[in-house]
């Protein structure tokens, strides 16, 4: 379910235009059922095609999402531990980390119904938080929760919450705990190696 949910979180910002004008909550919404209703409708994605998902991904989430933030969040104070370099390749890797995980469970995706809570901001408000709850037949309803910061005109992802779970602090004690025993060349190794091996087995499962 976690992964499932997560998928919905990359999946949300699917979409070839996010206008600066939207309010945060009308955004999420808008690109959030356009995304899913495509989903549902996609015959290569339902039949499990993940490469597919990914490439649409890699195409249209990435303006919409903050991953040198979301990367710095995950890593927590080894972040500023990191040379500059060191940042745009965990960076780098944590994304395809993202994409590559959660892609596969995208294509499970049919009868899920997303419930928008109400939202307030202030005009001068640059940082706030769009709460929405997802409904799937014979399942509790979980909260999901989006953490957006204004960057110049655009609103941009920097956290994802699924069940009061963060995304990024999700992965601080993991990611510590390699810096610890490897330094950041050592995480940055690992996190590569899993892309690898997930990208081995997208490509054998798209193979069938």
């Amino acid at each position: 379910m976690m992964k499932k949910l997560f998928a919905l979180v990359l999946a949300a910002m699917l979409s070839p235009l996010a206008l600066a004008q939207e309010a945060p909550d009308v955004l999420v919404k808008r690109v959030t059922e356009e995304v899913l209703e495509i989903v549902r409708k996609d015959k290569d994605i339902q039949n499990g095609n993940t490469m597919r998902v990914i490439d649409l991904v890699d195409a249209k989430v990435i303006p919409h999402f903050n991953f040198k933030h979301m990367t710095a969040l995950a890593l927590g104070k080894e972040w500023r531990k990191a040379t500059p370099a060191q940042q745009q390749q965990l960076t780098a890797e944590f994304k395809t980390l993202l994409v590559r995980t959660y892609s596969n469970a995208l294509t499970s995706y049919k009868n899920q119904k997303v419930i928008y809570k109400p939202f307030k901001m202030n005009e001068a408000d640059s940082d706030v938080l769009v709460r929405t709850e997802v409904h799937e037949p014979g399942n509790k309803p979980v909260q999901l929760d989006y953490s957006l910061e204004k960057i110049d005109s655009a609103w941009k992802v920097y956290d994802v919450s699924v069940a009061g779970i963060s995304l990024v602090t999700n992965y601080r004690d993991q990611f510590a705990q390699e810096v610890r025993h490897g330094g950041i060349d050592g995480l940055i190794a690992t996190i590569a190696a899993k892309n690898k091996s997930l990208q081995g087995n997208m490509a054998k499962a798209d193979g069938k």
